[in-house]
């Protein structure tokens, strides 16, 4: 760092000030200046709002925004980079093995070594590979990226034997690609990447059979990577998304864009919408199953994961069975406005849980279920206050009753009822569809689309304030959702395999008009190029009415 007025350039960099440097001064030099010991590793910026990769250099005077590994951008920039070096280990070490980058779990990514001699890879190959790549890190070997034409880098995806790699190439508009290269190594990667190895050091693998899990470090271990939990329920429902994949005989992006290519759309949704129906039968068979013991239904979830269209086929598919189910909305046990807890910016934290009024809710709930006949109030959004207005329910020993709402698995929204007498239902869009191979697509970017046509569909957002939002529900959900997921007798798999490419028609327009003057443009961007991968599916006549893409796109039975 240099503040001496004669150097050519003048950078405002955010929260820190006004400094001067060289004309072609390094992104990289710069954040050396400026990366503080025990803090989340610099990995890249946001120069003059574009993201940019630390090796870039600067020529005029520019705002800059450094991004850590620990801030959403900055994981992925980290993640993609380690993945990388996972993977030159893994072929040093075990020759013809590929390896695959499959979805995340327990705060770090789950991956998998496909080798002919094994069938697993085991605490010795784990230990093997993490310190062959520690050794990598430790040379501090540039990744170094080249513009490299179609038809050359479809060759080298032969000769790695990517064939997924090769077939996408077919649907890319540009007429190159971008390889990056480590030593020897040389691999296609969607995003950005860390200028050296040596930027990787944090990091830790954990075996899980088959496979094994990159553990990164994360802000609120204050960059430090957090204690591995088991999720063997949501490993579970990632496995049973693999088997649906192959019944579809959709594993990539390129092959779904083969399908909608060819006109064969109809019987891959039809499948495909079929199987979530199926899932649903299974769940509504369990519940009758035990209705005797467990008549209270709590169905949670993140946003956008489709609750309330799965909420009433699992209502219809329990008619179906013979019962009868009510429900009540927990939205109507808000407390009055002036008594919702603030966040640490001072706003109104409505999904809080004691933005509830659990005393009350858990008296009614319990008279309920007791067969008593109870008013429930009706909260009016408008004046920030409940009022009762004759709204009765009752329901018989034979009646189960279904809550949905991002509180439901905790126990403490429903604490004066006793565990066993809880049917739990965690349901959300966990994505298994990849890009190819080593280019996984993160389950937060379908939600984040889903959410983003619905905003603009049904409540007249633009990208921009959806986006706005959309940290602050990240938040939400760290904290009131997802450490109780594991809690849930049952969990669904919102996902469609086929999604993403009906919803490319409508989010596309929406994030093209993210002005570039907006915080959020280099997000609009990315999700831009995300979406240049799938061709669109412009058919939507075999999509049912009772679709949980319907919630999203509008047309829903249920809306």
């Amino acid at each position: 760092m240099n503040q001496n007025k004669n150097k050519d350039i003048s950078i405002i960099l955010e929260g820190r000030g006004s400094f001067k440097y060289e004309k072609g001064v390094s992104l990289e030099q710069i954040a050396r200046d400026f990366q503080q010991e025990g803090q989340c590793q610099i990995v890249g910026a946001i120069v003059d709002n574009k993201l940019r990769e630390l090796n870039s250099v600067l020529d005029e005077d520019c705002y800059i925004r450094l991004i850590d590994s620990c801030s959403p951008i900055g994981s992925r920039i980290y993640q993609r980079s380690l993945s990388f070096i996972l993977m030159r280990a893994c072929v040093e070490l075990f020759p013809k093995c590929k390896i695959t980058v499959e979805h995340s779990l327990s705060k770090g990514l789950y991956c998998e070594i496909h080798c002919p001699c094994k069938s697993a890879i085991n605490e010795d190959d784990t230990r093997q590979i993490e310190n062959r790549m520690r050794e990598i890190i430790e040379e501090d070997i540039p990744l170094i990226k080249k513009q490299v034409p179609l038809d050359e880098a479809t060759e080298i995806f032969k000769k790695y034997g990517q064939i997924n790699k090769v077939k996408l190439m077919k649907y890319r508009k540009k007429s190159y690609v971008n390889i990056y290269e480590c030593g020897w190594f040389k691999n296609y990667f969607y995003g950005y990447m860390v200028p050296s190895t040596g930027y990787l050091k944090v990091f830790r693998l954990k075996p899980y059979k088959p496979g094994l899990v990159i553990q990164l470090p994360r802000r609120e271990n204050k960059g430090k990577i957090p204690v591995f939990k088991e999720q063997p329920k949501l490993f579970r429902i990632f496995r049973e998304t693999e088997e649906w994949s192959r019944i579809l005989g959709i594993d990539y992006v390129a092959s779904l864009n083969d399908l909608i290519v060819t006109k064969r759309e109809r019987e891959f949704i039809c499948i495909a919408e079929a199987l979530h129906e199926k899932k649903v039968v299974e769940i509504a068979n369990s519940i009758t199953d035990h209705i005797k013991e467990k008549r209270l239904i709590l169905i949670a979830g993140p946003t956008s994961s489709g609750k309330t269209t799965f909420a009433k086929r699992l209502e219809i598919q329990l008619r179906v069975n013979g019962l009868k189910p009510a429900s009540i909305s927990l939205d109507d046990y808000f407390v009055n406005r002036e008594n919702t807890p603030r966040d640490e910016e001072g706003e109104y934290d409505f999904e809080a849980l004691n933005a509830l009024n659990l005393e009350l809710f858990n008296k009614d709930l319990e008279r309920i279920l007791s067969g008593e006949e109870v008013e429930i109030p009706t909260f009016d959004f408008c004046l920030g206050k409940s009022e009762y207005k004759g709204n009765m329910i009752k329901i018989t020993k034979e009646q189960p009753l279904i809550l949905e709402g991002i509180h439901c698995l905790n126990d403490q929204l429903t604490k004066y009822i006793p565990r066993e007498d809880k049917f739990k239902i965690y349901i959300s869009a966990l994505t298994q569809l990849s890009v190819d191979e080593h280019n996984r697509i993160p389950t937060t970017d379908t939600r984040l689309i889903r959410r983003l046509v619905r905003d603009s569909k049904f409540r007249s957002n633009d990208a921009d304030t959806t986006l706005t939002l959309w940290e602050s529900v990240r938040r939400g959900e760290e904290k009131n959702i997802f450490p109780f997921q594991e809690d849930a007798d049952v969990m669904f798999n919102s996902a469609l395999f086929y999604e993403l490419s009906v919803l490319k028609k409508y989010v596309e327009p929406l994030l093209k008009q993210v002005d570039t003057t907006s915080p959020h443009h280099p997000e609009a961007k990315r999700l831009l190029r995300f979406l240049e991968y799938f061709v669109s599916l412009e058919n939507e006549e075999y999509i049912p009415k009772t679709s949980i893409l319907k919630e999203f796109i509008g047309g829903s039975i249920f809306c």
